[in-house]
């Protein structure tokens, strides 16, 4: 249920093309008038109906005759049609997890509003935008244009409408997403005060549809149930679009299962696939097929729920947030029913696809903190100009000498508050970074690693599972190396020439040399050194295709010298641009006024020196 309100859809429910017919919006005229030939506007009228037509459910549809309104569109220069018609395509390449072809067309509809002055329309695909973000996860960067949307309707004192609400609901399915129910709570209720104000027509339909689902996900996952199944039932009893409607009915049975109905749990979910069958959408459809799998789990009927976990596996197994989960389904169904080794076989998925969703989620966090850290970068500069077309105007009003003496200070002041301002910014990244690798290590250990120990206990006593005690040990050790690997035991413990030992110790044709005394430092200087390790052995294996590599450590009282030295296939500074690791490394020293030197050529393997202050 992915901001469903930013979708413009169609109220009807309709399967496919045929069943247009004469109901449609250009009745049989499209296919009966051969001549006289149809001048290029009759064609764009009819071409662009059709499209407008079919959006928001017949994907297919869509895609069929947009591209040709949109063809003729930009012949006619009906600027506005054009626009919409980058909006229905967009979305239909949502609806297919074409993200790049969405982009691109939303792209252009943004630049048409831009250069017609429509802010309205601007905000209308700034919200596109935000739905395609948030069907891909990118949750931070929709909040970002959530609020833009917001900022653009305040700054034009027009909040009363359609839009503005979507953006409220979107930001607060956003934050609840994000795990900030307070947030969440506090923009929905927002949007449904502004909403109740509007004229209860079928766009105030669609919007409480929106809002009482979305007040029903919040209840449901605090546990709430009672007060979760009383919104969605608001939300059921309103007549409202067909994506609604699915997502109602898929909450409705997520309520049900957790109350133990598992009856009427299984209508719902039947409903709700009805739906999604005729929507052909991925999201959707793997998200009925799963909870179905959960009710056949509950009722006991394991062959069932291994069908239905294995139809949403089929329809998009790259869904790491879900399908992990489905993996496990099977997996547990198989368990059941005895089959010992195709529950192995996706227990092994759902370990990999664990550690792949874990390491998404540390890499998309981090990716994330580096955009906000350039960000506030970008607005000190920015605050910098304007400090100083200030102080201009202050030197001709006081006199060139008291004026320049002003300047002086100033000038030294921002450069003091600059440069306090971004350690701080790095600094935080740095700690988001730590926090968040901590956080997954936990996840993974306590929640993964306690449910393998658990399955592994409960086929302990049956002899014909027994093969799969040593599978399941491989997928705990596993999980114990990527925790290990997130956030080292022993960097904590004793210190990172212990740390560095184990990780370098860990490799074939990794030398560790340690020189100096072994000393602790600060917790985020001893990270630094150690990330910056593991990045470089990592180039050094990964792209120099090094076969030996000598990691050396010196620590005085003042200073930390790291030197990696590997005979691998070197490199053209020259030629060649830093990559976004040696970046990051570059980043994360100058927090320490530390500074680094690479001494490389092609054929001659490559020598990396860094030097940083302990104080």
């Amino acid at each position: 249920m992915i901001l469903l309100a930013s979708v413009p859809v169609c109220i009807g429910i309709r399967a496919s093309d045929d069943t247009l017919g004469e109901a449609g919006p250009a009745g049989d005229s499209f296919h009966a008038v051969k001549a006289p030939p149809l001048t290029k506007r009759e064609q764009f009228k009819i071409y662009n109906e059709k499209t407008g037509y079919y959006a928001g459910f017949a994907i297919d549809s869509v895609l069929l005759y947009g591209p040709t309104a949109l063809a003729l569109a930009k012949e006619l220069r009906e600027k506005e049609a054009e626009r919409t018609l980058y909006h229905h395509i967009g979305v239909a390449y949502d609806f297919r997890g074409n993200y790049d072809s969405a982009f691109i067309c939303y792209d252009k509809a943004r630049a048409i509003d831009v250069a017609t002055g429509d802010r309205p329309g601007e905000a209308a695909t700034l919200s596109l935008m935000i739905f395609s973000y948030a069907r891909q996860g990118k949750y931070v960067t929709a909040i970002d244009y959530s609020l833009e949307v917001l900022a653009i309707y305040e700054s034009i004192e027009e909040q009363r409408n359609r839009t503005y609400i979507n953006a409220l609901t979107n930001l607060s399915e956003l934050y609840r997403r994000m795990n900030s129910p307070g947030m969440a709570i506090q923009y929905l209720d927002r949007a449904a005060e502004l909403c109740e104000e509007l004229e209860k027509d079928i766009h105030y339909m669609l919007r409480m549809a929106h809002i009482n689902n979305e007040y029903a996900a919040n209840y449901l996952e605090q546990g709430n149930l009672e007060k979760a199944l009383e919104y969605a039932l608001k939300a059921d009893n309103t007549e409202h679009g067909i994506i609604n409607k699915c997502n109602t009915k898929w909450m409705l049975a997520s309520i049900y299962l957790r109350l133990g109905e598992s009856d009427r749990a299984l209508q719902s979910a039947m409903e709700s696939l009805e739906l999604a069958d005729i929507l052909k959408d991925k999201v959707l459809y793997m998200d009925v097929r799963k909870v179905l799998s959960d009710i056949y789990l509950a009722q006991g009927r394991y062959p069932e729920a291994e069908s239905e976990a294995l139809e949403a596996w089929q329809a998009d197994s790259t869904r790491l947030d879900e399908s992990r989960v489905i993996a496990l389904n099977i997996a547990l169904a198989n368990i059941y029913m005895h089959d010992a080794g195709k529950a192995a076989y996706y227990l092994r998925k759902y370990s990999e696809m664990n550690r792949k969703y874990s390491e998404k989620s540390f890499h998309n966090t981090v990716s994330e903190l580096t955009i906000k850290y350039e960000t506030e970068k970008k607005e000190m500069r920015i605050s910098s100009l304007e400090r100083q077309k200030i102080l201009y105007v202050s030197i001709n009003l006081i006199g060139v000498l008291l004026a320049l003496a002003l300047w002086i200070v100033f000038r030294q002041k921002i450069r003091s508050e600059r440069k306090e301002k971004q350690l701080a910014a790095a600094r935080a990244m740095l700690e988001g970074e730590k926090e968040e690798r901590k956080r997954l290590a936990r996840d993974l250990h306590d929640g993964l690693g306690g449910m393998l120990s658990l399955v592994k206990l409960g086929v302990a006593g049956e002899e014909h599972l027994q093969h799969l005690n040593g599978k399941i040990d491989l997928c705990i050790k596993e999980l114990r190396r990527i925790a290990h690997h997130l956030t080292p035991f022993s960097l904590a413990q004793s210190g990172l020439k212990v740390a560095l030992e184990d990780y370098c110790f860990s490799f074939s044709n990794v030398r560790f040399h340690f020189y100096g005394e072994d000393r602790r430092f600060d917790e985020q200087i001893e990270l630094v050194v150690y990330y910056c390790v593991c990045e470089l052995v990592n180039n050094s294996i990964k792209h120099a295709r090094a076969t030996g590599i000598n990691v050396q450590l010196i620590l005085t009282g003042e200073q930390v010298t790291l030197t990696v030295q590997d005979d691998g296939c070197g490199f053209d500074k020259s030629l060649q641009t830093q990559g976004a690791g040696l970046k990051n490394i570059a980043d994360r020293i100058a927090i320490f006024n530390g500074k680094m030197d690479i001494i490389t050529s092609p054929g001659n393997g490559t020598e990396t020196n860094i030097e940083m202050s302990c104080l």
